[in-house]
């Protein structure tokens, strides 16, 4: 076992003894997961929620609903969400590319090689690095690492990423040092959430939090 696996591998079971399993992401359908990977972007899960729960209130969680409503309805049933009008063209244009390019397949977005099926995500205008992984994380359940305002949060506090690194070094470090395992990259992203929201927040609550004992451990590991 590597050193910088050990390392992960410690942060995982700490978090994972003290919050247990976190089933996320939290939805009904793979469809639902793939709406609201793009819905959450830039604000909080609640209001994702509530703008899921308006599209299914509306008959409108659906594939076939979706690519066929008008944007100005769309945008008003995902007001919850912030940036309703832009979030809406980039539904639509997940939506176009699932309708055109895959003849309507929501399954063959996951089907082929992983580093493919990401590059395919993210040639849609308005899917970037983190929507993409989510989508073919928890709707495709593919081996891809997540990470998000919490994961980079923790790390850099930890000492594990600095300011300076990007999206694709941080998931690199998971993808390259960790099993390729869908479950563990779920459950292990969950746990950074709930750490996040729990302790890691802006202003840090590090006393009782699970890696409080790690603060600044492996600070030049990296």
């Amino acid at each position: 076992m590597g050193r910088k696996n050990k390392i992960l591998m410690e942060i995982f079971e700490s978090l994972a003894q003290t919050f247990g399993q976190q089933h996320w992401w939290p939805a009904e359908t793979t469809f639902e997961v793939a709406v609201g990977a793009i819905l959450t972007q830039n604000t909080t899960w609640n209001n994702t929620i509530l703008a899921i729960n308006n599209l299914k209130t509306s008959g409108l969680l659906s594939l076939e609903a979706l690519a066929q409503v008008d944007q100005s309805i769309l945008a008003e049933k995902i007001k919850p969400a912030g940036y309703y009008n832009l979030k809406a063209r980039r539904l639509q244009n997940f939506l176009g590319f699932i309708m055109n390019d895959l003849g309507g397949r929501f399954d063959a977005l996951f089907q082929g090689p992983l580093a493919g099926l990401r590059e395919n995500l993210l040639r849609i205008r308005g899917i970037g690095p983190e929507t993409a992984d989510k989508i073919l994380l928890y709707a495709g359940g593919l081996p891809t690492f997540v990470v998000d305002a919490y994961t980079r949060r923790i790390l850099v506090r930890h000492g594990l990423v600095s300011e300076d690194d990007g999206y694709d070094e941080i998931r690199d470090m998971f993808m390259n040092h960790l099993p390729d395992d869908a479950e563990l990259f779920n459950e292990f992203h969950g746990l950074f959430v709930r750490t996040g929201n729990l302790y890691c927040r802006p202003k840090p609550r590090c006393q009782g939090c699970p890696l409080e004992h790690m603060t600044n451990s492996y600070s030049g590991e990296y």
